[in-house]
């Protein structure tokens, strides 16, 4: 089996319809998920998507488990990869169930060999599978958007800021010798630009160490909770791209509530499972509370209405939910509805960003030019 090609084999992938709330096909998604903080660079998103997209393949076609990961682990190039899909694959050979190898396997999180046990235990396998690649399909698409809208006006502004200190560093000191040639009186702003020319040369090698000391700072912190909290506040403060972020995590704690509803799970043992999946600390660190108060016989909506983070209008179509037992169908359009909204403002902002940073550069480069050149400028009225 080992020489087998995966992509020799002609399956085609069940049809997804959108726009559906049955049990058939439950949309999955998330952004910034924990599962980038827990399982490192071993098995990334796009890995974990393939693998679950070519095991409902091939489970649907008919071929049993053990063949399924031989012909998975034929095309896995990495040395890496390979061990842990020859991990699972050997765990399955002693007896072990896919749920049991995962868990095992230890690079796969709750969520995922908890809802594969459910697949095994219902006969539901192939249809959990093609949910869990669906969760990293949209969560890929995702993160792509934010990228794509930001990318743009990120590369301008890195090539900006270079030509910037390029001319503060080079071109302003030689105008700065030819003033003093002429001598006179130079104007305001050429004065202003050669002193911000004298400090960005002198003091360069200490911005540039003292970004560096950020920067690794900033690394050291990430997961503490000091920090967390902190950065999760500024975020959340800044104008647009703080709606957007609230939203694409509403979105992922909606989505994932629809997904364990609709599994069949219990709202204590969902709302656990969420609380590991989301990094964003505003929605995590209410999650605590939300499962003392479950416990404690509140409803959902009740113990959600505690905290601002959650909307109004959020908290209301919850509680329209539990009234009449659809909370599964309320969640997934909630998620549907902050999906679109933030893919819209993602387009948006990135739409916006682009002439907003092009003509900021423009001015900044221009007001420089004019600084060095206006001196010449009076200088030639002079004559």
């Amino acid at each position: 089996m080992s020489g087998i090609n995966l992509k020799k084999v002609n399956l085609q992938q069940p049809p997804v319809t959108e726009g559906k709330t049955d049990k058939k096909r439950v949309d999955l998604s998330g952004i910034l998920n924990k599962e980038i903080h827990l399982f490192g660079n071993e098995i990334n998103d796009k890995t974990r998507e393939s693998f679950y997209l070519e095991m409902n393949m091939l489970l649907s076609a008919g071929i049993d488990i053990r063949n399924v990961l031989e012909l998975i682990l034929s095309e896995k190039q990495k040395k890496n990869k390979q061990l842990i899909f020859e991990k699972i694959k050997q765990d399955i050979i002693k007896g072990a169930s896919l749920s049991e190898a995962l868990k095992s396997s230890g690079k796969f999180s709750e969520y995922e060999y908890f809802s594969v046990q459910i697949g095994e235990e219902t006969g539901k396998l192939p249809e959990i599978l093609l949910e869990l690649s669906g969760y990293y399909t949209k969560k890929i698409k995702q993160r792509r958007q934010i990228i794509a809208a930001l990318t743009y006006p990120a590369i301008v502004s890195a090539f900006a800021l270079i030509a910037v200190l390029f001319m503060l560093n080079f071109v302003v000191p030689m105008f700065a010798d030819v003033f003093k040639r002429f001598g006179g009186e130079l104007p305001g702003i050429t004065k202003f630009i050669l002193r911000l020319s004298e400090s960005v040369k002198s003091g360069f090698w200490y911005f540039f160490f003292v970004m560096l000391g950020i920067i690794i700072f900033l690394i050291t912190q990430k997961r503490k909770t000091w920090f967390r909290r902190l950065s999760s506040k500024l975020v959340i403060n800044i104008p647009v791209i703080g709606k957007l972020v609230h939203k694409i995590y509403l979105s992922r704690f909606c989505n994932s509530m629809h997904l364990m509803i609709a599994s069949k799970i219990s709202m204590l043992r969902a709302i656990t499972l969420i609380r590991q999946m989301i990094s964003f600390y505003p929605i995590e660190s209410t999650l605590q509370k939300v499962e003392e108060d479950i416990t404690n016989g509140k409803t959902l909506h009740e113990s959600l209405a505690a905290f601002t983070i959650y909307p109004h209008k959020m908290i209301a179509l919850i509680k329209a939910g539990e009234e009449v037992n659809k909370l599964d169908f309320f969640f997934n359009r909630l998620y549907r509805q902050y999906t679109d909204e933030t893919e819209h403002q993602s387009a948006v902002l990135g739409n916006l960003l682009e002439p907003f940073i092009i003509i900021f550069l423009g001015i900044l480069v221009g007001v420089i030019l004019i600084a060095m050149y206006l001196p010449l400028f009076q200088l030639g009225q002079n004559f």
